[in-house]
C-alpha cells in the first residue's frame, strides 16, 4: 500500500529526533519538505542521503504522488499545523494511500508542558493574519476566559503585545522563545511588561515565539 508518513522533526535541538522518525526518513523513497535547505541540514546531521522535493501551497499535488513511500516534514516540529501539509494529506487519502503519523516535537505542547498551568482546555490560533482580521482576533483573545495560544514572528511580537495590552492589560502572558535551542527562554508577565522588556532588549526579539495568554485569576 503506498504510504505517506507525516514526520515530526526537531524544533531546535537536533537530538530530539525520534528513533522511529530516523528509521522512516531512511526508508522512504523521497522526502517532501517546506524548504530543502533546512531539511538538508537535518539529513546531514542524521547522516541520511535521500532525495528532497520542495512542497508548498502552490505545488501540483497529483504529480507528487508518483512514489511508493513519501515522508512529509515541515521546517520544524509536527507537520500539518500552520503549514501546507493538509492538502497533501487530503489528496493522498482520496487516492487510497495510507497516511501515517510519526509524532514529534511541537512548540505548542512544549510551552504548555513548562507553563506551570493546569490547562484542561485551550484555543490554538496558529499564526495570526498579518493584516485583515488580525485586530479582530486579538480582541477575541482579550475577551476569552479560555487560555489562548498563538505563534508569532520576531517582526510582529512587540506590536502583538502592545495591541493585547490595549485590549486586555490585565491578562497574563507566557512567551516561549527559541524553545529547545541554545538560547531558549521563557518570559512571564503582562502584555505591557513583556512589550517593554523586549523593546529594551533587542537581542531577545530574535527567534520564533509561541505565546500563551490566560487570565490571572486561576478560577477562570
Amino acid at each position: 500500500m503506498p504510504t505517506l508518513y507525516i514526520v515530526g522533526t526537531p524544533i531546535g535541538n537536533l537530538e530530539d529526533i525520534s528513533l522511529r522518525a530516523l528509521r522512516i526518513l531512511g526508508e522512504v523513497d523521497v522526502i517532501f519538505c517546506e524548504d530543502t535547505r533546512v531539511t538538508a541540514k537535518l539529513l546531514k546531521h542524521l547522516k541520511l542521503n535521500k532525495p528532497l522535493k520542495q512542497f508548498h501551497k502552490h505545488s501540483n499535488v497529483p504529480n507528487i504522488l508518483n512514489y511508493y513511500s513519501i515522508a512529509y516534514v515541515s521546517d520544524a516540529g509536527t507537520p500539518g499545523i500552520s503549514d501546507p501539509g493538509a492538502m497533501l494529506i487530503k489528496y493522498a487519502r482520496e487516492q487510497g494511500w495510507d497516511v501515517v503519523s510519526v509524532p514529534g516535537p511541537s512548540a505548542l505542547t512544549a510551552l504548555i508542558s513548562i507553563s506551570g498551568l493546569e490547562l484542561h482546555e485551550f484555543t490554538f490560533l496558529g499564526f495570526l493574519p498579518h493584516k485583515k482580521g488580525r485586530e479582530t482576533l486579538i480582541k477575541e483573545i482579550a475577551q476569552s476566559d479560555r487560555a489562548m495560544i498563538v505563534y508569532e514572528s520576531p517582526h510582529r511580537i512587540i506590536k502583538f503585545l502592545e495591541k493585547l495590552a490595549e485590549f486586555a492589560p490585565d491578562k497574563k502572558v507566557i512567551i516561549g522563545r527559541e524553545l529547545t535551542k541554545k538560547f531558549e527562554e521563557v518570559l512571564v508577565g503582562t502584555p505591557s511588561e513583556l512589550a517593554k522588556f523586549l523593546q529594551a532588549n533587542p537581542i531577545k526579539q530574535k527567534g520564533e515565539f509561541v505565546v500563551l495568554i490566560y487570565n490571572n485569576d486561576p478560577s477562570k
